[in-house]
């Protein structure tokens, strides 16, 4: 009786634990991904809104360490400022400022079709200035990282990531600290469609 109660149990955990392991082995999805996405960032000492596009490729190195870099580039803003005196004009006027992000680090992550993750990067934001918005000058604003006013950035974030297949959705908050005369918070969200490999 004793023989066939540990035979019982050992069939019983191997019934359980056989479909896990097979649709662990199914998803074969999980060596990276590479997505696009939305950035917004609020830049408080401006008391600007920031909007841009990104691009993010992630390599696994576990199922649940995932090593990413990310770049995105926020568009110029445009400010406007009230005249007083006579006349009470207001005027809009060109800031000429746009921000360029390269953040690199760890997400840590949970697996199945729904992902909650946290992330932990450093880089770099670089306030950029310059002439009107083209695709010229997004490769100048990039090259010339070096020359501007580039600063080092800490960013804790955390999302979430629905995933179908190889096609996903990523969202993700953060609070991006660039240190330039001590820590500067900003609130950064970003969300957009990813492939998984």
């Amino acid at each position: 009786m004793k023989r066939l109660t540990v035979l019982g149990t050992l069939v019983l955990c191997l019934a359980v634990l056989a479909p896990a392991a097979s649709a662990q082995n199914k998803d074969d999805k999980n060596h990276g991904n590479f997505g696009v996405y939305f950035d917004y960032t609020r830049l408080q000492f401006a008391k600007q809104n920031f909007f841009g596009v990104g691009a993010r490729l992630g390599i696994n190195v576990h199922p649940h360490v995932v090593l990413e870099g990310e770049m995105a580039y926020d568009f110029e803003r445009n400010s406007t400022a009230t005249i007083t005196g006579v006349t009470g004009t207001t005027t809009t006027v060109r800031s000429n400022l746009r921000l360029i992000h390269g953040l690199f680090g760890p997400k840590i992550q949970t697996t199945g079709p729904v992902r909650v993750f946290a992330v932990l990067k450093g880089g770099l934001l670089n306030f950029s200035t310059g002439g009107a918005v083209t695709g010229g000058t997004v490769g100048t604003a990039i090259s010339g990282i070096s020359d501007g006013d580039t600063n080092g950035v800490f960013y804790p974030g955390a999302g979430v990531e629905f995933n179908a297949g190889i096609f996903g959705i990523r969202l993700e908050a953060g609070d991006e600290i660039f240190f330039d005369n001590g820590a500067n918070h900003n609130f950064k969200f970003m969300g957009g469609p990813q492939i998984r490999f």
